[in-house]
């Protein structure tokens, strides 16, 4: 997993706003001060985007990661049990 990052949701839209209004990408990423690689990331992520759209994208996110994680949960527990009920006693 990637770390955290340190803009908000509001100033990634903002920079990416601002770059679809005509600014130029390169003096919009070193007024942000990040990358222009990280700002063509934050483009193809988040263009098109409201920050309430963002944050309902993130929730979803987090929880289908929580549903992952449960669905590999059950298949492991149901593994070990066809493992032990398999076995003669």
């Amino acid at each position: 997993m990637g770390r955290k990052s340190t803009f908000s949701e509001a100033q990634i839209i903002a920079a990416i706003r601002e770059v679809e209004g005509g600014a130029k990408a390169g003096e919009v990423a070193r007024k942000v001060g990040v990358s222009l690689q990280t700002l063509g990331r934050w483009r193809t992520r988040y263009s098109g985007m409201s920050v309430p759209d963002v944050k309902e994208k993130k929730r979803l996110e987090e929880e289908n990661a929580k549903l992952k994680k449960l669905v590999a949960q059950f298949a492991m527990e149901i593994d070990t049990l066809k493992v032990c009920l398999g076995k003669k006693w």
